[in-house]
C-alpha cells in the first residue's frame, strides 16, 4: 500500500487506527455477547488484549528516536496482535451461537494483518537503526 502521507504522530499509523477500530468492535459487539462466566477469563484476557493494541504503538511511538525503544513496543503489540487472534477465534469457535461468526473471521483477519504491518513496521526501524550507524 503506497501511502504518501508524512507521518506526523501516531494517529498516523495505519496500523494504529486498524487496531483501534478493531478495538472498538471487539468491545461493543463481541464481547458484550459473552456469557457472565467468561467474565474473569475469556471477556478480561480479550478486552486486555485488544485495548493493549493500540496503547503499545503509541507508547511505542513516543520512544522512536531510541535505539531499541519502538522495537520493543512493537513486539510487544505483535504478541497482543496474536493473543488477540487467539482470543476472538476461540469466542467463535466455543461461543458460535452468541457471536457473530463473520465479524469475528474479519477481526481475526485484521488482527492478523495487523501483526504483519507491525513486524514490517519493525524491520523498517531497525533498517533506519543500522543505516543510522553506518554513517
Amino acid at each position: 500500500m503506497q501511502n504518501d502521507k508524512k507521518i506526523k504522530s501516531f494517529k498516523d499509523l495505519d496500523v494504529y487506527q486498524r487496531t483501534y477500530k478493531a478495538a472498538i468492535v471487539v468491545m461493543k459487539k463481541i464481547i458484550p455477547k459473552l456469557p457472565d462466566n467468561e467474565k474473569h477469563d475469556l471477556k478480561d484476557q480479550l478486552s486486555r488484549s485488544c485495548k493493549a493494541i493500540p496503547r503499545l504503538i503509541a507508547e511505542g511511538y513516543a520512544k522512536r528516536h531510541q535505539k531499541h525503544g519502538f522495537q520493543k513496543y512493537l513486539d510487544d503489540a505483535m504478541a497482543e496482535c496474536n493473543e488477540t487472534v487467539v482470543s476472538v477465534s476461540q469466542c467463535k469457535d466455543i461461543y458460535s451461537k452468541h457471536i457473530d461468526i463473520e465479524l469475528c473471521e474479519e477481526l481475526i483477519d485484521t488482527y492478523d494483518i495487523s501483526g504483519r504491518q507491525l513486524y514490517r513496521l519493525e524491520e523498517s526501524c531497525l533498517r533506519r537503526v543500522v543505516d543510522m550507524v553506518k554513517v
